[in-house]
């Protein structure tokens, strides 16, 4: 799990991340960090849309190499 610290270097940053949620890259959520509680992070992608989702997730920045989680 992401920490609270880790996400506001991220928001405070202005950096895009990446979400990687599982082995696909075409899964991949590309945004911003806008906002978080104890369980979800809100993200705001490039088209000013936001998605919610799990804390759980892998965050990464998109300017560096993708990490996938589930190694195949």
């Amino acid at each position: 799990m992401i920490s609270d610290e880790r996400l506001d270097e991220l928001r405070l940053s202005g950096d895009l991340v990446r979400v990687v949620r599982d082995g696909l890259e075409s899964n991949d959520i590309i945004g911003f960090v806008v906002a978080w509680d104890p369980q979800h992070v809100i993200i705001r992608r490039r088209n000013r849309r936001v998605v919610k989702l799990d804390r759980n997730y892998s965050y990464q920045l998109k300017s560096e190499p993708r990490v996938s989680p589930i190694e195949p």
